[in-house]
């Protein structure tokens, strides 16, 4: 995996306006070039900054892109969710569970976070079970701008 750049706009707008990806994380509507210029900007900064953001998860074999995992903000919280997209042809095969799993390990390891959340559209059955093979608890659901979200949490436990 490694950070997201400037450069690797047309990639990353491609994987967000996938149909598969779109459905669930950009609720179906495909963003603009400059909303993912916005977000590449951003995260280029959570990176100067904070040391976290959005990495490839990049197949090693090919060097092939497969989609994306990382910390981002979303709603009112005080640090940034666990966030993934995969492409749907990678689906399946446990590259975003593996990409999810080394974010979660910098992101207690290396960044201190003593829990890390994780919000998902409550009909997305396939990252519900991911946030449970994760070990993330489901701990509640909410109507957010009218779809229902469920939020999931795996706290920071010693040794970890």
């Amino acid at each position: 995996m490694k950070p997201w750049e400037t450069k690797d706009h047309q990639e990353f707008h491609s994987i967000n306006t996938d149909s598969y990806v779109r459905k669930y994380l950009w609720d179906d509507e495909i963003i603009s070039e400059e909303t993912t210029s916005e977000i590449l900007d951003s995260n280029h900064q959570y990176f100067d900054q904070d040391k976290w953001g959005l990495w490839k998860i990049i197949r090693r074999s090919n060097g092939e892109t497969m989609g994306y995992a990382g910390l981002w903000y979303f709603f009112d919280e005080n640090q940034p969710e666990l966030l993934y997209a995969i492409l749907p042809q990678h689906a399946g095969k446990g590259y975003a569970t593996e990409a999810a799993k080394t974010v979660i390990d910098y992101a207690f390891g290396r960044l201190g976070y003593q829990y890390l959340i994780a919000s998902i559209d409550t009909p997305h059955e396939q990252s519900r079970r991911m946030c449970e093979r994760l070990g993330m608890k489901h701990v509640e659901n909410k109507i957010i701008e009218g779809k229902p979200t469920s939020f999931f949490r795996l706290d920071k436990v010693n040794g970890q």
